[in-house]
Order: structure tokens, then sequence, then C-alpha cells
């Protein structure tokens, strides 16, 4: 690895180095970067537990314990310097005592996660935020066989790497990644790469697993919700069209449980809700600076009653102070999975999403001017 000096237009290499040379170590050290920085493992990954040793009859401990965004769990092995030779066995072992977890044990071992590391916060609601779903019913956590095992090592023995290639041509999903310490004067950086399988051959090796696993992807629950969840905001997305809520004009149909319109103000849409349990409209203030968020909402909550009045019904004020972001939401209970009344809950959609927009049109643009004349004076 080089470090480019623009101004000499030369290279300068990067002093590689072994974990042990720097006193580093697996569990002070690299299993906290990677569970405060999952991504780096190249997706979206939840940490659900570390040291994780809530097994019948043995008191081992797995190192990182993951949700991904399938739902699936996934088995986090560390080293340093060297994989070992039972690295493998280690996650097999593990792999097969996690295998028979519930979604209650799921939301018990982050929330026990949460309370120790996180300093408190609703485990189900943040699986369901990660899981984009709008209730966790929605979901199946950890399904089948489907678990996955991650290995990460600075050098790879090849026992390991045989094992691993050879799990994966029996479409068991394993991945092994090669970090490597570097320092650049007093700097420390770190390089991570997937080496099992290489990026070009993921698909390939995907491919190799079983034609049973793959009739079982695609008859996936999740799949048919968001079939349905297509259909449905394709008919209300023509009804809207055909009733003339400009907001919606531009917007295509999904398959998430939400479906977003700008409000004029950037990152606060406004959003309507298709559930199994209930419809709502809602105004999300979402922008990055929660300082802000809760600035638009309180504004707003000064006009409550005004607010209100012009709505034409009680509003439900979440400024959620734990949260970056506040809501504003009105709801209705309904059947949402009984396509017979679609036409009943879509009517009450068009109805709301035209009176919200309606009655917080004039209060955003006012707020909004306030918001950029702030930016543009520095304050």
């Amino acid at each position: 690895m080089f470090r480019v000096d623009r101004t000499q237009n030369r290279l300068s290499r990067l002093v590689q180095k072994r974990f042990s040379d720097l006193n580093l170590r697996e569990r002070d050290h690299l299993q906290e970067w990677l569970a405060n920085q999952p991504d780096a493992l190249g997706e979206e990954l939840l940490i659900i537990q570390k040291e994780f040793d809530g097994f019948d009859a043995t008191r081992e401990r797995l190192d990182l314990l993951a949700l991904d965004k399938d739902g699936n769990l996934v088995i986090i092995e560390n080293k340093l310097d060297d994989s070992g030779r039972d690295v493998t066995w280690q996650a097999l072992k593990y792999t097969a005592y996690v295998s028979p977890l519930k979604t209650t044990d799921i939301v018990a071992i982050y929330q026990q996660y949460l309370d120790r590391y996180c300093g408190g916060g609703n485990a189900v609601e943040q699986i369901c935020e990660f899981m984009e779903v709008e209730d966790l019913s929605e979901v199946v956590l950890n399904p089948g066989n489907d678990q996955r095992m991650i290995f990460i090592a600075a050098n790879f023995r090849r026992e390991v790497t045989a094992t691993v290639l050879w799990l994966l041509s029996r479409g068991i999903q394993a991945q092994c990644f090669k970090v490597t310490p570097f320092m650049l004067g007093d700097e420390l950086i770190i390089d991570v790469q997937q080496i099992i399988p290489t990026p070009e051959a993921a698909d390939f090796m995907i491919g190799m697993s079983s034609k049973e696993n793959e009739e079982k992807a695609t008859q996936d629950t999740q799949k048919k919700r968001h079939k349905l969840r297509y259909d449905f905001w394709e008919a209300a997305l023509e009804q809207l069209r055909a009733e003339g809520v400009e907001i919606y004009r531009n917007i295509s149909p999904a398959r998430n449980h939400w479906l977003s319109a700008g409000s004029g103000v950037r990152s606060c849409p406004y959003q309507m809700i298709f559930s199994r349990d209930e419809a709502r409209v809602e105004l999300n203030f979402g922008r990055a600076d929660a300082v802000e968020n809760k600035w638009l909402f309180d504004q707003l909550y000064g006009e409550k009653d005004q607010i209100e009045a012009a709505f034409g019904a009680e509003l439900t004020w979440r400024r959620m102070d734990a949260n970056k972001q506040s809501l504003i939401v009105y709801a209705s209970p309904f059947d949402g999975y009984n396509r017979d009344i679609w036409p009943e809950i879509i009517t009450w959609l068009v109805d709301h999403i035209r009176k919200l927009e309606a009655t917080f049109r004039e209060p955003l643009a006012r707020l909004n001017h306030q918001l950029r004349n702030h930016d543009e004076d520095g304050n």
C-alpha cells in the first residue's frame, strides 16, 4: 500500500506491520473496531452481541454475533496475525449452537447488548429500523439453515481456506477477510479486504448452492409481502394522480411499507404508511442534524391548536428525544393485507395526505425560510 505525495508526484510505501509488533489485541482492539464499524466488512450488519456465551452446556464464546439485512445470523470470528488451524471448527460449532435461536431469543440477546454496551435502547425498534420493516412480525429472523460465517485474520492457513471453499461449494455462506495493519508515521491504518470468495467470484460461488436453497429463497414470505406492497402502492398512486394530489405526481411504487413525497423542506418528507394493522399519514423530520429536526418539531408544536383545527383532527406528536428524527402522525386501524378493503384504505390515505399537505404547507414554508436565512448568516 502506498501514499501519494501529489506535490512531488511520488509514491511512499506504507510500512506493513504485525498486530503483535504494535501490541494490539484481538478482543480489545480488532473486535472493538468491527463492533463499532461493521460495514468495514462490505455490508450493513447489526451487531447484536459480543463475546456471546449463551450456549447450553458450554462456556465457549464467539467473538461477534450479528444480523444481516436478510435476517440471517452472522458468526464473526476474529484472529490477528494467524488464523490458526481450528477457527473453522470453532465457527461451525458456534453456528450449530445459534441455529435454534428464535426471534424472541435474538431480541433478548440484543437487548442485553444494548443495556450493557450502548446505554440502553429498544431492541425491537432498532431491529425493525435495521430490517426496514414496520413490525417485527413482517420478517423471519434466523431462518432455516441460512446462518453465515465470517473469518478475519492477517493471514489464513491453507486448511482454513480449503475448508471455507468447500463450505461455499455446499451452499454454506462463509467469507474470509484479510486485515492488515500499516503505519504512516504515527498513524495506524487498517486495510480490510475480502479474499474468499473474491468479489469477482462471489456470484459464481452463490450459484453453486443447491437447487433446494434457491427454491426456498424464491418462496420466502418477505418477497410475497414486497409484492403485496408494490401492488398496493401501484393502486394508491393511480388514485392519487386521478384526484390531482400533485406531491405524488412523479413518485413510483415501491416494495417498502412507506411512500414518501417532498414537503419543500429538505429531508422532511410527507409519508403514507401501509402496514398489516393500520394506515397512516405523517410528516417525518429526518434531517442530518437532530437539533434542526427538534427545532422544526417544536416550532410546529407551538402552533398545535391551530394546526389540528386546520387538519380537522387531533394529531399524534412524537418528538422522540432519544432519536434523531421526529414525527407528526395521523393513523387509522385497517386490515391492511386484506385486498378486498384496499379501495377503502386508499381513499382514506388520499383524503388525509391531501389534508396533511394543505395543513403544513404554509408553516413549513415559513420555517424553511428561517432555516435558510440562518444558514446564510452562518449563525
